[in-house]
């Protein structure tokens, strides 16, 4: 018989965080969490998306055993914007057995219904910054720190529950050529001359802090319309600076600005930190604080592409591929040879145009899954 507790002790919270990574530590494709940043995640006091959700978390036993987890979360403000009435599943992971994962799930479509919503859909987090959708295709290659992994048979456990495809993110892996591109060189000039536009390329962090607030406003507009997303609040901005900074190598911060100083595009990308994260197995002591501040700066044959955004008015001409282009001349002079993208919704057509000037491989998909309840 399986037991859903709801998490309330600090013990509770501490397995809720670190059950995926004991169930995947012999896996070599999955990326542990960081464990400290998990528990802050669920913790109102650091997480400034509680002024607009609820959320709760759950653990599944079976004879005295942990063997499943999920998380729930109201988002208001979501509901308010897209005028749904949904409540979002996200860190779901359970073992192979349906009487566990059935459990899981029906503790958090109970609570939404007793809520007055129509709909469960995930895995989605807090807001746009947070990891998102279930891996669906590609579970031989590895994971991005800022991804989810899962096994196979969740698939078929979501389609057993009656839930069905929402939406869909795709995944790339570029082989960087040995030499830049002539052509998108010229192009690049070209688009910064015809629209008076400058590249920065930041030095060092200090010069990079004085944009990153922009940054994160600009992306409140660029993705304003992407699945799920709601508007990051001040406080979420503020405390999104102070996480990435950290974890930010100058070389890669590429931004574009317009003769009045105003942000009109950037691009961040850093050295994978896998290797760091999975030595350190998602924990910051004693040693894990000094790998993962380290890892930006390491050399690497991986290159990570986190975000990228362009002002809605000067879309579609040509500064996403500046954004690029300068980010790979950088990736080869320092011996990258491949990168890994983000997810990317597949109907963003417009982001993956951009590689068809790389050698490309779309080597992963994941998914948010919807059900009414």
């Amino acid at each position: 018989m399986v037991e859903i507790k709801e998490v309330e002790s600090k013990r509770e919270k501490r397995i809720f965080a670190t059950f995926p990574t004991n169930m995947y530590q012999t896996v070599p494709q999955a990326i542990p969490d960081l464990i400290l940043d998990e528990m802050d995640n669920f913790n109102p006091k650091k997480n400034p998306a509680y002024e607009y959700c609820d959320a709760k978390q759950f653990l599944a036993y079976k004879d005295g055993k942990c063997v499943g987890r999920i998380g729930a979360i109201i988002s208001k403000a979501a509901n308010a914007k897209w005028g749904t009435k949904r409540i979002r599943f996200t860190r779901v992971d359970f073992i192979d057995d349906f009487e566990v994962s059935s459990a899981l799930f029906n503790m958090v479509e109970e609570w939404g219904r007793a809520e007055g919503l129509t709909e469960i859909h995930g895995p989605i987090g807090f807001c746009d910054m947070d990891q998102e959708g279930m891996l669906v295709d590609g579970f031989d290659t590895e994971g991005m720190f800022i991804t989810i992994y899962n096994f196979p048979y969740y698939v078929t456990h979501l389609e057993k529950l009656g839930f069905m495809k929402d939406a869909d993110w795709l995944e790339f892996q570029i082989s960087l050529p040995k030499e830049s591109n002539n052509r998108l060189n010229m192009l690049s000039q070209s688009v910064l001359r015809k629209f008076d536009i400058t590249l920065v390329e930041p030095k060092n962090r200090k010069e990079i802090k004085a944009y990153i607030p922009q940054v994160l406003e600009l992306l409140n507009t660029c993705y304003a319309n992407l699945y799920g997303t709601v508007e990051l609040s001040d406080i979420q901005i503020k405390k999104y600076v102070n996480q990435f900074i950290l974890m930010i190598n100058p070389e890669y911060v590429k931004l574009l600005i317009d003769k009045n100083k105003e942000l009109l595009g950037f691009g961040l990308a850093a050295p994978s930190m896998n290797r760091a994260v999975k030595k350190s197995n998602g924990k910051l002591f004693p040693f894990g604080w000094y790998r993962i501040l380290r890892a930006p700066y390491a050399k690497a044959s991986v290159l990570d592409l986190y975000l990228v955004g362009v002002t809605p008015s000067m879309q579609n001409k040509g500064l996403t591929a500046v954004l690029m282009n300068s980010m790979t001349t950088t990736a080869i002079k320092n011996g990258i040879q491949y990168a890994e993208t983000g997810p990317e919704l597949e109907t963003n057509h417009q982001v993956q145009s951009l590689w068809k000037h790389y050698s490309a491989t779309n080597h992963k998909r994941r998914r948010c899954w919807i059900k009414a309840i």
